[in-house]
């Protein structure tokens, strides 16, 4: 999402790193630089107006300013006030054994696909979760709810069909959810509405005021710009929110909405959505989208993203027969789907220092998926003894899988240089082992 923000802010300070020192008119020229790029992000202008403000104070330090690095140090001050802008440290959810968190936002926004993402999470972080819907006006978020409960093996407390009152809804699925006595923590999904208006507030409060949630949660869309800092100040002062859930942060979209939210409602961003898929839902750390936006990376949820989606023994397995060179095909397409566990790969390289702003470079997403297609139309024998596929199999291979015969040699090609240089290094490693021990 902040690809675009992410290259400006990268080039202005590559531009000021380059000065071997640095003046009042060098920081003045580039956060006037900064503040364009923050606007034209849809970053709230008071909000932008005041971050650069406090930037600067601490840019104008004696300290900065006689530094060996000065430009290092004013990346760094700007990382810094980058993460407080966001929150600072990762908030995360205040409840009790049998804590209640009501879901609140705008249609559209992704309420209830938020709510379940959340059930998902707290259920794998050893919490039994239920889902209650208390959208009356729209039938079809109750079933979309109800699907993805079954999707998750949460349980889903509907109201009647025939049932209009959002209280008397919420109190009759409570003392359902209740009758098998396990502490449980209850998410209530509410009614959202194209715009925020009288009746769905007052709805919102009376509901909040019944239940007494421990979390009030607003579930904004990060591409909805500017809109979304006036969305959120009205839901905040109408129900006290303690906390955001930011969706469609992979989307394309400019993405200010996501640094003015903290600064305009006083209360944390707890959770992210990062993809339409179930599991991509996160806990929101500042400091880590911080470091992407500049460039550095995020290599702790690279490697938290890892030790979920990796199988120890699957990977210890592959070592090997990448060591001793019997790679095939079967290895290399459960090297793959371990990979595409991960996410996007697109956004893995995105948590790679450095690599956000390398030109030129970019993950095509339909090109892995032909190079699947082309291995799952192998048959299990030419996939275990890649030298058999003569070109009639390769033809075959190619109509199977929708591609041409000459992306099936291209994959082959690479497969084959592959496997050579695994062999390469293997043959290196033992002379390095021989040589060894001739030393000793």
């Amino acid at each position: 999402m902040f690809s675009q923000l992410g290259d400006k802010l990268q080039d202005i300070f590559k531009e000021l790193r380059g000065h071997g020192t640095i003046s009042e008119a060098n920081i003045d020229a580039a956060l006037r630089q900064v503040r364009l790029a923050l606007l034209e992000a849809d970053v709230d202008f008071q909000v932008a107006k005041k971050f650069i403000a406090r930037v600067k104070e601490k840019a104008l330090g004696e300290n900065v300013l006689r530094s060996i690095t000065p430009g290092q140090q004013i990346v760094k001050i700007f990382h810094d006030e980058l993460a407080a802008l966001l929150g600072g440290d990762a908030a995360p959810l205040h409840l009790e054994d049998q804590g209640r968190i009501l879901i609140v936002g705008l249609n559209g926004s992704g309420k209830t696909t938020s709510s379940a993402k959340l059930a998902r999470l707290l259920k794998k972080q050893g919490h039994a979760a239920a889902l209650i819907p208390c959208d009356l006006q729209r039938p079809a978020a109750i079933e979309q709810l109800v699907t993805l409960g079954k999707q998750i093996d949460v349980p889903v407390y509907a109201p009647d069909p025939s049932e209009k009152n959002v209280q008397r809804a919420a109190a009759t699925a409570l003392s359902d959810a209740q009758q098998p006595e396990v502490p449980k923590i209850y998410i209530f999904d509410t009614a959202g509405g194209q715009e925020i208006d009288e009746a769905l507030i007052q709805e919102l409060k009376q509901l909040k005021e019944f239940l007494e949630p421990q979390e009030t949660l607003l579930v904004v869309d990060a591409a909805t710009g500017q809109q979304a800092v006036s969305v959120a100040t009205h839901f905040n002062n109408a129900l006290s929110i303690t906390g955001i859930i930011l969706t469609k942060l992979d989307g394309d979209a400019r993405g200010g909405a996501a640094l003015s939210m903290r600064e305009v409602t006083r209360q944390p961003i707890k959770f992210a959505g990062t993809g339409e898929k179930l599991d991509q839902f996160e806990l929101f750390v500042p400091e880590r989208l911080a470091g992407r936006i500049l460039g550095m990376g995020d290599v702790v949820s690279l490697v938290e993203k890892a030790a979920e989606a990796v199988d120890e023994e699957e990977a210890a397995r592959l070592e090997r027969k990448l060591r001793t060179a019997s790679f095939d095909f079967n290895d290399f397409l459960a090297q793959f789907r371990m990979m595409r566990r991960m996410g996007p790969l697109e956004n893995i390289v995105g948590m790679l220092p450095g690599m956000s702003n390398v030109q030129g470079l970019s993950v095509n997403e339909k090109q892995l998926k032909r190079t699947e297609a082309i291995v799952l139309s192998m048959t299990n024998e030419e996939r275990t003894r890649p030298d058999i596929l003569n070109a009639r199999r390769r033809q075959r291979i190619a109509r199977g899988s929708g591609c041409t015969v000459t992306e099936v040699n291209d994959l082959l090609r690479r497969f084959d240089q592959m496997r050579k240089m695994m062999k390469s290094a293997g043959k290196m490693k033992k002379m390095m082992a021989q040589m060894a021990r001739m030393r000793t």
